[in-house]
């Protein structure tokens, strides 16, 4: 059974950096692509950013130049890293992962995810 398990998420102030991790495992094939999605109380979720199995990356308009995908294949792992925060990307943050062939964009049907991790920037 995959999963994905994210971690890295904190309380941090405005301009302050952080890099979250989202471990995956159990799966028998890479996936096709890989993404980051948050969503702020009340909001709905919205994709961040996406990595597909060539490292090909897509970044969400409000992010780009200030976050940055990455993916480990070594370790089995996802990462975001986040410069420049601002309050405005306060979120739950999750990973999700899909093995759709031919289709990596924030809009796919991704079809497994993770439990999330909180980032929290303050003014």
């Amino acid at each position: 059974q995959v999963q994905l398990v994210e971690s890295g998420g904190a309380s941090v102030q405005a301009g302050g950096s952080l890099r979250l991790s989202c471990a995956f495992f159990g799966y028998a094939y890479s996936p096709v692509c890989m993404a980051w999605f948050r969503q702020a109380p009340g909001k709905e979720r919205e994709g961040v950013a996406l990595i597909d199995i060539d490292g090909t990356t897509t970044y969400e308009d409000s992010v780009k130049d200030r976050f940055t995908i990455s993916k480990d294949n070594a370790k089995n792992t996802l990462y975001l890293h986040m410069n420049s925060l601002k309050p405005e990307d306060t979120a739950m943050y999750y990973c999700a992962a899909h093995w759709l062939p031919g289709r990596c964009v924030l809009s796919s049907p991704f079809t497994v995810w993770g439990q999330g991790t909180q980032v929290t920037v303050s003014s």
